[in-house]
């Protein structure tokens, strides 16, 4: 945890100090070893950074001083969709796109994605949220992302997915038939991730009647655990 995520509830009637429990104050307790008078990095989530002087620690809440003023890092200007990946998998990319900064991530069926996907715990609210928050802490970021759910691949591209990518890139990673994926863009970008075993003739076709562009990074197929920073990586480095 490079970050502590503050939320609303985490303040006091007193604007400047905030009170922290459960896995927050574990982790202070035991992997930062901080004390009374000791330092830490804040950041209300969808606000400012900043720093919390920790007043006092008992076993189950800390009280913190905090001086919010300084503003998260800029987020990237893309829209990442992503065929939905098996569940024990999400989790870890949930947690690396949020890191690298991601600030939409639209999940999405289609026909080689296992239906049993849609119905894994992982993808209730609360495991969501809680991906999400690990991923702002890693990176010391306060912009909560947007996940939105469509489990209709057919309406998703054909009503929808013009407006959401009006104005974009609208890059397809795929391993056939692709030209090489660009590098360092300048534009807002989409990028579309397919499933394990990549997305199937139709669900291409699809894509590029609406403007998509198959891209892609050379003659290895990777997991999406591994392909989702290396794309990220190439079209916006670090």
């Amino acid at each position: 945890m490079n970050l502590i995520l503050l939320f609303d509830d985490d303040f006091t009637d007193d604007p400047k100090r905030v009170r922290l429990t459960g896995r927050r104050l574990r982790h202070v307790q035991d992997i930062h070893r901080a004390a009374v008078g000791s330092t830490l990095a804040v950041g209300c989530v969808n606000g400012a950074l900043g720093t919390g002087d920790i007043l006092s620690i008992e076993k189950n809440v800390l009280e913190m001083a905090v001086t919010l003023d300084d503003s998260p890092p800029p987020p990237l200007p893309l829209t990442l969709i992503l065929a939905l990946p098996r569940p024990k998998v999400l989790n870890r990319v949930i947690i690396a796109a949020t890191s690298m900064g991601v600030k939409r991530l639209v999940l999405l069926n289609a026909v080689r994605v296992e239906k049993s996907f849609w119905q894994s715990p992982r993808l209730s609210d609360e495991n969501l949220l809680a991906q999400r928050v690990l991923g702002l802490e890693q990176a010391k970021d306060t912009r909560m992302p947007e996940i939105l759910l469509k489990k209709r691949f057919k309406p998703f591209v054909e009503d929808e997915l013009t407006a959401l990518t009006a104005g974009t890139l609208k890059l397809a990673a795929h391993p056939y038939d692709a030209v090489p994926c660009p590098v360092n863009v300048a534009a807002p970008t989409t990028l579309v991730v397919g499933p394990e075993g990549g997305f199937i003739p139709y669900e291409m076709e699809k894509l590029k009647e609406v403007g998509f562009q198959a891209v892609s990074m050379g003659a290895r197929i990777l997991r999406v655990e591994s392909a989702i920073p290396a794309l990220l990586s190439r079209l916006f480095p670090l």
